[in-house]
């Protein structure tokens, strides 16, 4: 019984996409926290968008284990028989309702934010994948992302509209390099999105053009005057500094790029970029709201 639960266990972790899972969750917290929440809202929202990651990797492996069963991936719980279809699909929905659950408390617009969030990646799951349009949800949910520290405030307010674009070009650049590696077993199972449309170089040109424009809403945001006070007064030259590696990273992903570097390469220039974004969000997380 034991070996049974423990296997269960491990089979339904490995089905949340472990990592994005816990860098969205990671993002989220310090997004929260750098925008000056208290711990116990802080809290809740980390469990809620934890909550919502899990959901979106099980219900991500429940939709593809026939796809990935014909590609042979030994790495996907669900394809290789660890756990069971409908086992994946309860864990899915549980999570699913617990996110939106734990996100109720933060107010209405915390609520209407996530959902967005969860609808978003659930489409793309669903089925949007495989259409011209695969960017959207990624371009949607990761656009509403920045206003959950601002809407799950005592004073709730939308986040500024800087921090939105950012967001979704955040959003935007995951998407493009995200299927960098899985181009040819994605071709193989029938998924055409645009990064499968548009081939890998210029799906990663696109993602660092996504990240240029993030890195620059960002830096105009933080160098807005009404938060050049008292210890806010250095964000200004950090978001600099994130600014310059940021381009710095884009204009040698675009090199190798037309010199035709592999995909595998040019998804982790893109990454280390996005990942450089993330952190210039959050180091000017104190003036998020608009």
């Amino acid at each position: 019984m034991t070996g049974a639960f423990i296997r269960v266990a491990r089979g339904l972790w490995g089905s949340t996409h472990p990592g994005p899972t816990l860098v969205v969750t990671v993002l989220a917290a310090a997004l929260s926290l750098a925008a000056g929440l208290g711990l116990g809202r802080i809290a809740l929202l980390t469990l809620a968008v934890f909550a919502g990651q899990l959901s979106v990797g099980l219900s991500n492996d429940a939709l593809d284990a026939g796809r990935d069963r014909a590609v042979g991936r030994t790495d996907k719980p669900i394809a290789r028989g660890d756990i069971s279809l409908r086992t994946g699909w309860i864990a899915a929905m549980l999570a699913l309702a617990l996110a939106l659950g734990l996100s109720a408390p933060l107010g209405l617009g915390m609520l209407a934010a996530h959902a967005i969030f969860l609808a978003s990646a659930w489409s793309y799951n669903a089925g949007l994948k495989a259409t011209p349009i695969s960017i959207l949800p990624f371009i949607l949910g990761f656009g509403a992302f920045p206003a959950f520290a601002t809407l799950a405030a005592p004073d709730p307010e939308l986040a500024a509209p800087w921090a939105l674009l950012a967001g979704g070009a955040l959003g935007a650049a995951i998407h493009l390099t995200n299927v960098l590696p899985d181009l040819d077993d994605d071709a193989r199972t029938g998924i055409s999105g645009l990064p499968h449309r548009l081939g890998a170089r210029p799906s990663a040109a696109l993602a660092a053009a996504a990240v240029l424009i993030g890195a620059i809403a960002v830096t105009a945001g933080a160098a807005d005057g009404e938060i050049l006070q008292g210890d806010l007064a250095q964000i200004p030259v950090i978001s600099w500094v994130f600014f310059a590696l940021e381009v710095a990273v884009v204009l040698v992903t675009l090199v190798l790029a037309v010199k035709g570097r592999s995909g595998r390469v040019l998804f982790r220039l893109v990454m280390l970029a996005a990942l450089l974004l993330a952190a210039q969000l959050v180091a000017a997380g104190g003036s998020l709201a608009g």
